[in-house]
C-alpha cells in the first residue's frame, strides 16, 4: 500500500481527499496544524501535528512514513484577509511550501500534486479561462500559489520534483455519505453561510455587490463539488506513477452561476427562505470566473459526476444539518 502525505488533511478538501485516497487503496496521512482544520475530520489514516513552517518536525514526519507522493492542500485561503494581511500569506503559503518542498526532495520523495487556485489568472472577464490564460493575480492570495507553482518548476528542473497542479474554481457540497464536510470559523464561503442563514444560526447573508456586468448585477463563479474535485487528485496522483511529465490542470465545469442564482436554488433545495441584505463590493474580488477544463477531461479522463448546483447545495444541507464537528 503507497501512504501519501496529505498537508491540510484535516481541512475541508483536504478531508475528503483522505477518503478518496483510501477508498482507492492508498494510505493518507494527514499533517495539519488544526488552526483551521478539525481533528475530527482525519478518519481515513495516521494524523501528525504539525507546522509547514517547522522543518525539523516535516523531517520527522517523513522519515516515519516514507510517503510515496505529496498533496498540498495547506494554506490560508481568504481574499479578505490576503488583501488585509499580504506578509501573512507570503509567509504561511510560500515559505510553507517551500519549507515542505525542500523536506519532501530532501526525503526523496518526487512526486507531488499541489492545491493551486483559478485566483492565480485575476480577472478575464467574459472569457473561459483556461491553462494557458495569462495569470495576473489580484491579492495575495492568488499570487502566493502563483509562486508555489513557480517553485515546483525549479524544483523540478534542479531536483526531478515531478509535480501535477491543479488550479480550481469555487468549491462546494459534501461527502454524501456524511462523514466529512465543508466546515469553518470563521466561515466565508458563500453555501455554508447561506445555509446558516437560512437556519438562522447568522441574522442574514449579505450579498456583496449588485452592479457587476453580470445578467443580474452579481459576481458568477463556476462551483465544482469537492467530490469531483477529489477524484482528479487521485487521477493526478496516477498520472504522476504512470511517469508522465508535470502537468497543470484547470478543474471546473464551464459554466458559471452568479451569486443571486445560487440563493434561489438554495431556497428551491432547502425550500426555505434565504434572507440576505446587499452590501458594497468587496476589494479583491473578480465579475466573472469560469473555467475551461477541456485538458483534465482529454488527458486525465476526468468528468464531475455531482457539480450540478442542484446537487452541490443538497449535499452541502445535508451535511449542514447533520455533520458538524462542532455543534
Amino acid at each position: 500500500m503507497k501512504t501519501i502525505l496529505v498537508t491540510g488533511g484535516a481541512g475541508y478538501i483536504g478531508s475528503h481527499a483522505c477518503k478518496a485516497l483510501a477508498q482507492a487503496g492508498y494510505l493518507p496521512v494527514t499533517y495539519d496544524n488544526l488552526i483551521t482544520g478539525w481533528q475530527d475530520a482525519v478518519q481515513f489514516g495516521p494524523f501528525e501535528q504539525g507546522d509547514l513552517l517547522d522543518r525539523d518536525r516535516l523531517d520527522e514526519v517523513f522519515a516515519k512514513h516514507k510517503p510515496d507522493a505529496v498533496m498540498h492542500f495547506a494554506a490560508l485561503s481568504q481574499v479578505g484577509d490576503a488583501m488585509r494581511q499580504p506578509g501573512v500569506y507570503w509567509s504561511n503559503n510560500v515559505t510553507g511550501s517551500l519549507t515542505l518542498i525542500e523536506a519532501a526532495v530532501a526525503a526523496g520523495c518526487l512526486d507531488f500534486v499541489f492545491s493551486s487556485t483559478c485566483a492565480t489568472y485575476g480577472e478575464h472577464d467574459n472569457v473561459v479561462l483556461d491553462e494557458s490564460t495569462a495569470q495576473y493575480p489580484l491579492n495575495a492570495y492568488g499570487a502566493s500559489k502563483r509562486a508555489i507553482e513557480d517553485i515546483l518548476k525549479d524544483f523540478e528542473a534542479a531536483h526531478g520534483l515531478r509535480h501535477v497542479i491543479f488550479r480550481y474554481f469555487n468549491v462546494a457540497g459534501a461527502d454524501p455519505e456524511g462523514e466529512v464536510g465543508e466546515f469553518h470559523r470563521p466561515e466565508t464561503h458563500l453555501i455554508p453561510l447561506m445555509l446558516d442563514a437560512i437556519d438562522g444560526k447568522r441574522d442574514g447573508l449579505t450579498v456583496f455587490g449588485t452592479d457587476y456586468d453580470t445578467p443580474d448585477g452579481t459576481c458568477i463563479r463556476d462551483y465544482v463539488h469537492v467530490c469531483d474535485l477529489v477524484d482528479a487528485h487521485i487521477l493526478g496522483l496516477g498520472w504522476l506513477e504512470q511517469g508522465k511529465g508535470s502537468r497543470v490542470f484547470n478543474l471546473g465545469t464551464g459554466s458559471g452561476f452568479s451569486v443571486l442564482e445560487v440563493i434561489e436554488q438554495s431556497r428551491s433545495v432547502t425550500n426555505r427562505p434565504v434572507p440576505y441584505t446587499v452590501g458594497p463590493r468587496r476589494a479583491g474580488d473578480c465579475t466573472k470566473l469560469v473555467s475551461g477544463s477541456v485538458r483534465a477531461e482529454n488527458e486525465l479522463g476526468w468528468k464531475p459526476k455531482r457539480s450540478t448546483l442542484e446537487t452541490m447545495i443538497a449535499d452541502a444541507w445535508r451535511w449542514h444539518q447533520n455533520g458538524h464537528y462542532e455543534k
